[in-house]
């Protein structure tokens, strides 16, 4: 059983929405922290047929209850209509709710009630570092980091089901895609593209679609939680920054599988590159969970000069190079961005064995640098 860093800090007696894609774990972390309280799962068909044909029996099950009761609704995007219904419970009977979902894309699409700010939002990511005993690097860039596929021995098998069950199948009727085989064509190309800037002109053509249909995939994933862009970091820059922004899938498991990576090997291109996706999963996850929900961006100048992540407003700059010997060189991108900006912290994460200081920058191995990350000691 993994501890979840996703606690609920600041729900207090109130009411949430809980967000995630499909199998990080939310039904699991709600009935372990929850569990003697009511709990309706709209995924079993007799429970969701019922409350389809009428939406006002969840209010007459909780006038049977004491004021104040807390109910757990489990994928309440299958049915929008509940939530009028739930917003009458807080209102008048001071009812609490944990709804949780895969994200809030059809409720809002359909003109849904979203509680009008009388719910507070948390978002449930992959497993990360700290969640998982005796965590095992090569695991994780292989398999991924949704807890069912974590450990598994054939990781293929489940990442095959869960991208033809859920990514093509579930998204594109959601999102009421006709052209299945260019979304399909997309989520490779946007796979491939991972970690990278994104042209909208260049995949719409490697597609055969237009550049507005390729921004409303791209739009798609990002609301589906499927992917997140990453923008470029722009305060008062004295040289000419690159623009647009980089876009990262939600597991590098599901990234790898798109892409047909094969076997990742310390060393190798591939491994450098889900090192790299594995370290912005862990920071992207920090921010929200510590509740500190810190902007992460890139730097990048026009002379292709880098720094993977922003942390803050410059207060800490995070370069990660998957070399097991970090060099001089390897440190440009962090010098050209402390020329510019005034910078608490410079980090680079490697695979060095021991922690190192080349001038004003702090080499760290990867498992230090995400002790430090989730114990609080870069960003507070």
């Amino acid at each position: 059983m993994y501890i979840r860093q996703q606690n609920f800090n600041g729900l207090e007696l109130g009411s949430a929405f809980l967000w995630g894609a499909r199998q990080t774990g939310k039904s699991t972390l709600l009935k372990k922290l929850y569990p003697d309280t009511l709990y309706f799962d709209l995924l079993l068909t007799k429970e969701y047929e019922r409350f389809l044909r009428n939406p006002g029996l969840i209010r007459e099950i909780l006038e049977a209850q004491e004021p104040g009761t807390l109910a757990i609704v489990d994928e309440i995007q299958r049915i929008p209509g509940l939530l009028n219904e739930i917003q009458w419970l807080i209102v008048n009977r001071n009812n609490r709710f944990i709804l949780s979902g895969s994200s809030p894309r059809k409720i809002v699409r359909s003109g849904g009630n979203l509680l009008g700010g009388r719910a507070i939002r948390y978002d449930l990511y992959p497993l990360v570092y700290p969640e998982v005993p005796d965590f095992n690097l090569l695991n994780a860039l292989n398999n991924g980091l949704l807890p069912r596929h974590y450990l598994a021995k054939n990781p293929q098998k489940l990442l095959s089901g869960y991208i033809g069950s859920y990514l093509r199948d579930e998204i594109m009727a959601e999102a009421r895609i006709r052209n299945v085989s260019s979304f399909s064509h997309f989520l490779e190309i946007a796979a491939l593209n991972n970690g990278e800037m994104v042209n909208y002109a260049n995949i719409a053509s490697d597609c055969g679609v237009s550049a507005p249909t390729i921004r409303e995939y791209f739009q798609i994933l990002e609301d589906t939680m499927i992917g997140r862009f990453l923008p470029s970091f722009q305060k008062k820059p004295k040289r000419r920054v690159i623009l647009s922004p980089k876009f990262y899938l939600f597991d590098v498991g599901v990234a790898n599988y798109l892409v047909k990576r094969g076997r990742i090997e310390a060393g190798s291109e591939s491994f450098g590159k889900a090192f790299e996706h594995f370290i912005y999963q862990e920071i992207i996850a920090h921010s929200h969970y510590s509740d500190l929900n810190y902007p992460v961006s890139y730097w990048r100048t026009a002379s292709q000069i880098e720094v993977d992540f922003i942390l803050g407003d410059h207060e800490v700059a995070v370069e990660v190079k998957s070399t097991e010997s970090a060099k001089p060189r390897h440190l440009a991108g962090l010098k050209s961005f402390s020329e510019e900006y005034a910078i608490k912290k410079q980090i680079l994460v490697t695979n060095d064995p021991d922690p190192r200081q080349i001038g004003a920058v702090t080499i760290l191995p990867w498992r230090i640098f995400l002790d430090k990350l989730w114990g609080g000691e870069l960003l507070r």
